[in-house]
């Protein structure tokens, strides 16, 4: 039976350097393959050129790049950037280029599928099939910087975790693949300009900040009444809103950082005063901004977005108890890459 191969790029630098010495090369080549792996995101041994064909050759022999393809791109007609991603065992998962006029943005998934059946959101109705790999989520922000680059000019200017599955219950490879995002040695990038969006688990959040970790949280809260949003969203009959906020303290306690509130408002839902009173209550007992999704319909007519009396009511209640609130736009809703669109539905 033949041996599986590795992929290379679970190991270390150190690992690559003891992997050289061990068969009598130069430990320094490590450092070439590992900058290789993540500075050039090379897609295979052939690409290292300052390699020997030798040397190429054993790393064929031992190793494996489990390297993603962008299997399909579909753009919208706003300029947002849709990637169905196919994997090396052939799932797939979606990822989102999302341009505005002064930077774009990559977003990202971390699981194939997801576990947590909020209601409203489309990846929900697929099963969590398996979480990524490091790797694998790098490899989606460098895809996403190519395309960056090609169609809007200029290079990637933010990344959010916000495509497919819940980052936090993947915890160990979303925070190696931001270490790799930001290192010197991977692409560069600012943890301040990356955005981990959670449900809000919050065990994980208190993890987070016991972690030290320096990019930025966003939640989404979508009501802040524990009746509504347990209808919305099942983990929050496991974790509520009291517990949730008292994570949300101790990550501010720690971090210094406010937090974000991703929030979306419903038809019949969570579209009066009483929602947005509550809202306001909540967003008092921790530092944080609230962003006003705009609703992406996901066929079945159980939810509906919001009119914009409503919506304009939830600005002006926040923004008299000096909340700052932004209400986002959605993008790519003509190619199902919005938010809670993505589902492997391809046109």
């Amino acid at each position: 039976m033949t041996k599986k191969k590795q992929d290379i790029r679970a190991l270390s630098k150190e690992a690559l350097r003891d992997f050289f010495i061990n068969h009598g090369h130069q430990a320094f080549r490590g450092n070439q393959v590992y900058e290789w792996l993540w500075q050039k995101s090379a897609h295979s041994f052939e690409d290292m050129t300052s390699l020997s064909k030798d040397t190429r050759a054993m790393l064929e022999t031992h190793f494996v790049i489990n390297h993603i393809k962008v299997d399909q791109m579909q753009r919208s007609n706003d300029g947002t950037i849709k990637n169905a991603i196919k994997l090396h065992d052939n799932l797939v998962v979606e990822s989102v280029l999302i341009p505005t006029e002064t930077r774009t943005t990559a977003c990202v998934s971390s699981q194939v599928g997801c576990s947590l059946d909020c209601h409203f959101c489309a990846t929900a109705r697929l099963k969590r099939m398996r979480n990524l790999n490091p790797d694998e989520i790098y490899d989606q922000v460098v895809a996403i910087d190519q395309q960056s680059r090609l169609y809007h000019k200029r290079k990637l200017s933010n990344i959010v975790y916000m495509g497919m599955g819940e980052p936090l219950l993947n915890y160990k490879n979303v925070l190696a693949s931001i270490e790799k995002i930001t290192s010197k040695e991977g692409l560069g990038m600012s943890p301040k300009r990356i955005t981990v969006s959670t449900v809000g688990i919050p065990k994980m959040i208190v993890k987070l900040a016991d972690d030290g970790v320096k990019f930025n949280l966003a939640v989404s809260l979508h009501s802040a009444i524990d009746e509504v949003r347990s209808k919305l969203m099942p983990i929050n009959e496991k974790s509520n809103l009291a517990e949730l906020l008292a994570s949300l303290q101790y990550w501010y306690e720690k971090t210094n950082k406010i937090i974000t509130f991703e929030y979306v408002v419903w038809e019949g839902i969570n579209d009066t005063k009483k929602d947005a009173v509550a809202l306001v209550k909540f967003c008092k007992k921790v530092p944080s901004k609230v962003n006003l999704i705009e609703y992406n319909a996901i066929d079945d007519g159980e939810f509906q977005q919001a009119n914009p009396e409503a919506i304009q009511m939830y600005v002006n209640t926040l923004e008299a108890h000096n909340i700052v609130v932004n209400v986002r736009r959605s993008r790519g809703k003509d190619i199902d890459a919005a938010c809670g669109q993505l589902a492997n539905k391809t046109a």
